[in-house]
């Protein structure tokens, strides 16, 4: 069983000419995704977050004086936040809230049965914020939160989160890289923005061992990058045995990404997501949640975002195992 989720709000971060961090990235997705026949959640599902506890949730792993800070960056009008890889407009808070509100919402729901995935189709992304700091593209770190959430308020005792951002997700690890409750694991282009992610960053204190960052190089493609999910990944995700599978979902390791450099086929996050969809049916009764991150290549993103659902599906809407009724209106 699967849904998507989403918010409206994420569409209203607005970016300069040129900036690759479009809303066209998601209005495209959502668009093909809707065409397509893909399970969007009920009005009542991808409306349960209300903003307190969207607000507490993100203080669980964000600071305060951050959350503050940003607030009054948007509400001044200033035109960026902490770097020039993080512009303000307008819709920009309304946005970040959206993206963390539409991830929580779908946690919520893939935490309420078995053989559940979930995909929150939002943005900005948020792999690369860090406690207090925000940067490449990203404010507020809604994978990150909606693993804290799912820890305090549905008792997961473990959460894994898997990055396959062809960028390092220096938020996540920085996040929790001293608790051995969560574990990161991240395959990624390497060296690369943001410079972090060596093979011998592995976490600290009670952390340590509990992050397995797998650095490839440029022009990695399909066999390569299986090799390293099927060898590395998945048998410590296995030993690791998470309640809950998470997913930092980017597709710039696409082979004609703008920002990236790798190889990667549609068939290859297909196959991805098939590969992940039998390892959480192994270790956490089916529930995955995955969040979407990077991915530019605005005429190509919304056949890879579908191809990975394939995958995490088991086929496509009509012929997965949420094909048992149509659609319901979209969260948005």
């Amino acid at each position: 069983m699967i849904r998507v989720f989403t918010d409206p709000a994420c569409l209203e971060h607005a970016a300069p000419p040129g900036y690759p961090e479009r809303p066209e990235r998601l209005s495209g997705v959502l668009a093909h995704l809707r065409q397509s026949g893909w399970p969007f959640a009920e009005a009542a599902e991808g409306s349960g977050i209300p903003a307190e506890a969207a607000r507490a949730a993100v203080l669980a792993l964000h600071d305060e004086t951050y959350v503050g800070r940003f607030e009054r960056a948007a509400a001044r009008g200033d035109s960026l936040l902490d770097s020039a890889d993080n512009p303000l407009s307008s819709g920009t808070w309304r946005a970040a809230w959206g993206a963390v509100q539409a991830a929580l919402a779908a946690a919520d729901w893939m935490a309420g049965g078995g053989d559940r995935a979930a995909f929150a189709a939002v943005r900005p992304p948020g792999h690369h914020a860090e406690r207090s700091v925000a940067m490449g593209f990203c404010f507020f770190n809604s994978a990150a939160v909606a693993a804290e959430h799912l820890r305090r308020r549905h008792g997961a005792s473990r959460v894994a989160v898997f990055d396959f951002d062809v960028h390092h997700g220096n938020g996540t690890q920085h996040l929790f890289e001293e608790r051995g409750d969560v574990f990161y694991a991240s395959t990624h282009q390497y060296p690369f923005y943001p410079g972090t992610g060596a093979a011998d960053e592995t976490g600290y204190g009670a952390g340590a061992g509990a992050t397995l960052n797998v650095p490839l190089p440029a022009g990695t493609g399909d066999e390569v990058y299986e090799e390293a999910i099927t060898g590395r990944i998945l048998p410590a995700l296995r030993r690791f045995a998470p309640d809950i599978l998470l997913l930092s979902a980017g597709f710039d390791a696409w082979r004609a990404d703008p920002l990236g450099g790798m190889r990667v086929s549609e068939e290859g996050f297909r196959r991805w997501g098939d590969l992940l969809r039998q390892l959480a049916g192994e270790v956490c009764g089916g529930r995955v949640l995955a969040v979407l991150e990077g991915g530019y290549d605005l005429a190509r993103l919304p056949r890879l975002v579908e191809a990975h659902l394939e995958g995490l599906a088991g086929g496509s809407p009509v012929g997965s195992a949420d094909s048992a009724g149509p659609a319901g209106p979209a969260a948005d």
